[in-house]
């Protein structure tokens, strides 16, 4: 009996479950979800709501006085909450008003989201990095960046007060919502900005005050939108700083020059109020001719001058100097220095002028040119030696020449740059003057006759008759035609045939020799001479004329006779 009484209390308490809970499904309860009860009591404690189900939840009142809504409930009025628990351990609903506010924030906040609306809070306090907003109940974070456009110095003005914003972030997971209050101020600028750019028109005069100096330029403030002048268009002379004319808080008339239709951004000029004196004056100059100027500006790559009033021009770096060049300008010219310069071109369309200072002056590349030829001899002193020439200061000219080190002296050694100094005073001849490459090349050497000048339409094998100059223990010098400044060296080993003959002390200074040109190399500059192989020479034509070996006659029988009729060099 007790185990049928059992299963029978089991199966209808589960019935009962089943209807219950169907029951629970029909009026769409869920535990998380929203509910609609109404009003019951109100008391002291507690606001008790009546749902449909088997007891009435209840509402801490404090939760309602929190958000001040306590002053618009009253027992009857349909109330929205969050239903946590259907029954708890008690038996009990759990409810929440608080809960049900904050999720039906957040669904709002999520559209709003979605679909990019406005919503409206209440800036309650300020915390690190920002600010807390009250959006409906929502506490919502608004970074400092994005309170304003600009930095503010104060934010009380904004603290608890109704403001618009723009929810930027959610993150759910977090519960954390991101605000901004700039990009709603933004789209009112921009609003505001389109509103007055409308009413703009390229070409207009329009008043205007200055807001903000840079070194490139101003910021004209034209009735809440601000307008770009730049510095080129603010005056038609050249001018440094825009502060030089104009001070903040300036009021002035400007002309609307451009407004970009995209970005809304309009750019003016006060030039433009008056006309261009350029090209008023421009067509008085003409390109070829001289014209007085000052000096304005010296930068590294030129000067700027000015003709008049209006006018300026540059003188680049090449047209300041025909021989002072790769130096500073401001080593040529300075400013305020009155010049006279020559119009090179005209650009009226880019208004560029383009003036020349060395064309004004003689040009000293063609007074040397028609003053000296090559061949000529001068004078100049060493500038600055180099390892491979001397730069030579010309005397009684602004030019310079270079002789090459291989024209220092006819031997061509490289040790001949170490006898020169510089200021040292020396005589030149000029070997060639190149008035397009702005070059003169001048010699040292060429000043003497070249040694090997006698050798021309010589060749090896060829006699010829030459005169001790000295001799040492390596041979003896000589010196060949009217050359007697350079010797030619003809060693000891090439003096005679017979060794016993071979000695460089029975030459005599003064002595005529002849001998045998062996090598002649003009690259190099060498010439050898042989006595030896002149004699050896003859020899061999002496023996073939008056005899052979086959005839039994010995060479000293033959060449005796002819030896005696020679005649014995003379000494001094």
């Amino acid at each position: 009996m007790e185990v049928i009484s059992k299963q029978t209390k089991s199966k209808s308490h589960e019935e009962f479950e089943k209807l219950l809970s169907q029951d629970l499904g029909n009026r769409k309860f869920k535990e998380g979800g929203i509910a609609t009860g109404i009003i019951e009591e109100i008391g002291n404690k507690f606001v008790f709501i009546d749902l449909g189900l088997k007891s009435s939840g209840a509402i801490p009142i404090e939760e309602f006085k929190l958000t001040k809504e306590i002053d618009k409930i009253k027992v009857g009025s349909k109330i929205e909450v969050l239903l946590e628990k259907i029954e708890n351990r008690d038996g009990e609903i759990v409810i929440s008003r608080e809960k049900a506010r904050k999720v039906n924030s957040w669904n709002r906040m999520q559209k709003a989201f979605e679909n990019k609306k406005e919503v409206k809070g209440i800036i309650l306090s300020k915390c690190k990095g920002g600010f807390i907003v009250d959006v409906d109940s929502c506490l919502c974070f608004l970074p400092g960046s994005q309170i304003d456009i600009r930095p503010l110095k104060s934010y009380d003005h904004l603290m608890n007060t109704p403001q618009t914003f723009e929810v930027c972030k959610i993150d759910k997971k977090r519960a954390n919502i991101v605000l901004s209050r700039r990009s709603i101020m933004e789209k009112i600028r921009d609003h505001d900005r389109d509103k007055i750019v409308s009413k703009l028109k390229e070409g207009e005069i329009v008043q205007g005050n200055v807001k903000n100096l840079t070194e490139w330029g101003a910021f004209i403030d034209l009735n809440g939108v601000d307008a770009l002048l730049h510095i080129t268009d603010i005056s038609w002379s050249r001018i440094n700083k825009p502060a030089e004319l104009l001070s903040i808080g300036q009021s002035l008339k400007v002309k609307i020059v451009k407004i970009d239709p995209e970005t809304k951004k309009i750019s003016v000029g006060i030039k433009q109020l008056t006309e261009d004196p350029y090209l008023k004056v421009i067509n008085k100059y003409e390109i070829g001719k001289n014209y007085s100027a000052v000096v304005t500006k010296v930068q590294d790559y030129g000067c700027f001058a000015k003709l008049e009033d209006g006018l300026e021009g540059l003188i680049h770096q090449s047209e300041l100097s025909w021989t002072k060049k790769n130096i500073h300008p401001g080593k040529v010219l300075t400013t305020s220095q009155k010049i006279q310069v020559q119009v090179l071109e005209k650009d009226i369309e880019k208004r560029r002028l383009s003036l020349s200072h060395k064309k004004t002056l003689i040009n000293p590349w063609v007074k040397f040119n028609k003053e000296n030829k090559e061949g000529d001899q001068i004078e100049g002193a060493v500038k600055n030696i180099t390892d491979y020439a001397l730069f030579i200061s010309i005397s009684n000219s602004e030019l310079d020449g270079m002789v090459h080190y291989k024209d220092l002296s006819w031997s061509e050694k490289d040790t001949e740059l170490e006898k020169y100094k510089k200021n040292q005073l020396l005589k030149l001849k000029i070997i060639e003057i190149n008035q397009e490459k702005e070059k003169i090349r001048l010699g040292i050497k060429q000043l003497t006759a070249d040694p090997l000048a006698f050798f021309d339409g010589k060749k090896v094998s060829d006699v010829i008759t030459a005169i001790v100059s000295s001799s040492n223990n390596n041979g003896i010098y000589v010196t060949v035609g009217n050359n007697k400044e350079n010797s030619i060296l003809i060693k000891k080993n090439q003096l005679a045939k017979e060794v016993e003959n071979a000695r460089p002390s029975r030459f005599a200074r003064g002595d005529k020799v002849d001998a045998m040109v062996v090598e002649i190399d003009r690259e190099k500059r060498k010439i050898v001479l042989s006595i030896k192989a002149l004699e050896e020479k003859q020899s061999k034509e002496a023996v073939k004329k008056y005899g052979s070996t086959d005839s039994g006659a010995l060479l000293g029988d033959i060449l005796g006779p002819l030896l005696k009729k020679k005649k014995k060099p003379k000494k001094e």
